[in-house]
């Protein structure tokens, strides 16, 4: 499949935690219990939600003018940065068993290095210092304190488990991140370019409720401490959307017929709508296992399994499913041919050939086209005053859909900035399409 046809669905971490999820779960302290083959007696939660839709809309997640340009596209157009460089640190998790992501940090930098042929960062290069932790609270804070002492203007957090909040604060050094992990992300002093678990959930439920009018519902999921995660957090949103769940469980990795099991068992009572949590092979499988056994249940997930690597083995097994932050393809955009840019430099093809680090290159140009702005405005552009302009969230979006970032908007999740999400379908003969009235979805009314 060539970079034409794939290279513009950069997810900016709309939809990765399931990928995050199938990448540490059975490394990070999952249940001692082991979950009986699905189609046999997989655990099987059911659970009666209150009717009532929580009412949880903030005052004003709106920001105040949300028209401004589609977002920072256009960057190979600009002329390489004259101004003094910006040191911007990254801490990013590696080495360690089931939690390596070294692509983050390298897309990232391939990122820096193709602002600094093009425009910078409010024209300013960009020098990147990345430290590297090791998924422990004493290698974090190692990272913190190192990168302190190379004065830093801005801190971008890769996939870093324990921050070293205080010492960032301490040395007055701005934090964005571009994916929460854990709960005290979400309320750190920080701000994040991505909503993790909570929102993408939330736009799950939401989106249920208001394409399907979903009253009832399956979950199949993998028995793991990330997929557990995720599956915590989609109850919370079921819960306050008033729908009614049936969790099945099942293990990483299963045969067909164990997929096909958990499939059969999350729709015996012919739910609404079907949730899957599953990612990579477990896409495959619970799509296979769908269509063997007929179901027509539409399916509801992340944006991994709208992946190149998953359509290409599925096909038209994947009509019927709904993924959560993706969308239509783009061609002959400013942000297709930045990122096709991107993409050469790394020798890749399309972009699901960047994993997680999607999230590096897309949270680097987040920055850079705030920059840009607000150089165009004739704002100093530091580390200081690029997080402090992120932070009002006055027209301000992110790169490359365009929908407008609101950081602070939700008073319980204060650092989070990234509500609006893209929904797709897979339709047979066109591919990857973005349902018609779910472009941008609101998932505020649905956090839980």
């Amino acid at each position: 499949m060539n970079r034409k046809q794939h290279h513009v669905r950069v997810l900016a971490g709309l939809a990765v935690m399931a990928l995050v999820a199938a990448s540490c779960g059975s490394d990070s302290g999952s249940s001692s219990d082991t979950a009986a083959p699905a189609g046999t007696d997989a655990a099987v939660e059911t659970t009666t939600a209150d009717t009532t839709p929580a009412d949880t809309t903030p005052a004003d997640t709106t920001p105040a003018d949300t028209t401004a340009p589609a977002s920072g596209g256009g960057f190979i157009d600009l002329a390489p940065p004259t101004g003094d460089p910006m040191i911007v640190g990254m801490v990013n998790t590696e080495g360690s068993p089931g939690l390596d992501f070294p692509e983050i940090a390298a897309s990232t930098q391939a990122a820096a290095d193709f602002l600094n042929e093009h425009g910078g960062i409010g024209n300013r290069p960009v020098q990147l210092e990345v430290c590297k932790a090791a998924g422990s609270p004493e290698t974090s804070q190692a990272c913190a304190q190192e990168l302190a002492g190379k004065n830093v203007e801005l801190v971008m957090l890769g996939l870093d488990l324990f921050p070293g909040y205080d010492t960032f604060t301490a040395s007055n050094i701005p934090v964005t991140g571009v994916l929460p992990i854990l709960p005290g992300d979400y309320t750190a002093n920080a701000l994040f370019l991505g909503g993790g678990n909570t929102t993408t959930t939330a736009a799950m439920a939401g989106f249920a409720v208001e394409n399907f009018g979903a009253k009832t519902a399956g979950i199949v999921s993998a028995d793991n401490a990330g997929a557990n995660g995720t599956e915590a957090d989609l109850k919370k949103a079921l819960d306050a959307a008033g729908i009614t769940y049936v969790s099945i469980k099942g293990g990483d990795n299963e045969t067909d017929a164990g997929f096909q099991g958990l499939m059969r068992q999350a729709t015996a009572d012919n739910p609404d709508v079907l949730f899957s949590l599953y990612a990579d092979a477990g896409c495959v499988g619970t799509m296979r296992g769908r269509v063997s056994l007929g179901i027509e249940t539409p399916v509801i997930t992340t944006a991994i399994c709208s992946s190149a690597e998953v359509i290409d083995q599925v096909g038209d097994d994947a009509v019927g499913w709904y993924f959560i932050g993706a969308q239509t393809e783009r061609e002959g955009t400013p942000e297709a041919a930045d990122l096709g840019a991107i993409l050469d430099s790394l020798g890749y093809t399309n972009s699901t050939e960047l994993g997680l680090g999607a999230l590096g290159v897309t949270g680097l140009l987040t920055l850079a086209s705030v920059g840009n702005s607000m150089a165009d405005g004739g704002v100093d552009v530091t580390g200081a005053s690029l997080y402090e302009t992120l932070g009002a969230s006055d027209g301000v979006v992110n790169w490359p859909d365009g929908n407008p970032l609101a950081c602070g908007s939700v008073p319980s999740i204060p650092t989070i900035c990234y509500f609006t999400f893209p929904i797709a379908t897979y339709l047979s003969g066109d591919g990857i399409q973005t349902v018609p009235g779910f472009e941008a979805f609101d998932t505020t009314p649905y956090l839980p």
